[in-house]
């Protein structure tokens, strides 16, 4: 693996790291590159969630003048993050200073032992081809979508967080075989420890066969909201979709799941929930 396909930085203050918690706050994200990032660093710092579940993160694309957007959120914000890469946008950087998009993982919290699982089946729609112009419009990439694993360990509990990214390009089929190799991957840890699968699904994971395969490998859905949309309709003939999603498995409770639909910083509203912590972990 290229050192470059995962980037760690730590901008947490370590007196946080003691701080009990009875619950545990998440967010997850598609923060659309981080072109708006201004409003989104303001939403992200009111909430004060300990765990932040980012897509579309860009670093050193022309499009978002060429900042490390998970960096200048960490540094912001005083947290630690992971990033995982997706994708070399060759229409947004160079041969010699390339852009990349993919995934972060922030927390106030120690991330540790951060890995990709780069899924098998991929859409070939972003391989560049001869005959297109390396211009933004055709956005051709190298790499492959993905899923960002990180531990983080919050007040003496230990919580596996798969960020994800499933296809856009490509039929629920595509989408679903994706998704089965991170339920793969989570049934390999014991049982018992807490999970936390979030990301853009791209797809309606209420429908039989996700919500089969979710439920049947043990995870509850974090957001119980599947009517109210997580992305807008482009225009007035088009209804918004519900295709962010978080699940969770482990022995506590979840509650508060919400879709922050006033918030316009994006393509895609972020999503929240809280995991309970009993006194006794």
């Amino acid at each position: 693996m290229s050192p470059k396909e995962i980037i760690a930085e730590n901008f947490s203050p370590s007196q946080w790291l003691s701080w009990p918690r009875s619950s545990i706050r998440v967010i997850d994200w598609n923060i659309d590159r981080g072109l708006q990032l201004r409003s989104i660093i303001d939403f992200l710092g009111d909430a004060n969630a300990d765990i932040l579940i980012l897509q579309e993160v860009d670093i050193n694309a022309r499009r978002t003048n060429r900042l490390n957007i998970a960096q200048e959120i960490a540094r912001k914000l005083r947290l630690n993050y992971v990033f995982g890469r997706e994708f070399v946008e060759l229409t947004q950087g160079s041969d010699t200073s390339p852009a990349w998009h993919g995934q972060a993982t922030l927390s106030r919290w120690k991330l540790s032992n951060p890995r990709l699982i780069r899924f098998q089946q991929q859409s070939n729609f972003w391989r560049p081809r001869w005959y297109l112009p390396k211009t933004e419009p055709f956005q051709e990439r190298l790499g492959g979508r993905l899923a960002l694993v990180s531990e983080i360990n919050i007040s003496g509990v230990s919580v596996v967080s798969y960020n994800l990214h499933l296809e856009s390009r490509g039929n629920d089929e595509l989408r679903l075989a994706q998704l089965d190799e991170v339920l793969r991957d989570a049934r390999s840890y014991e049982p018992a420890r807490l999970k936390v699968i979030a990301g853009d699904l791209n797809l309606n994971a209420s429908q039989p066969s996700p919500a089969n395969a979710i439920t049947g490998n043990g995870f509850i859905n974090a957001v119980p909201t599947g009517r109210v949309a997580t992305t807008p309709g482009r225009h007035l003939l088009e209804p918004g979709r519900h295709i962010d999603w978080a699940f969770v498995r482990g022995s506590v409770q979840v509650n508060k799941g919400r879709v922050h639909n006033s918030i316009k910083a994006s393509d895609h509203y972020p999503i929240s929930f809280e995991i309970g912590l009993s006194s006794g972990r």
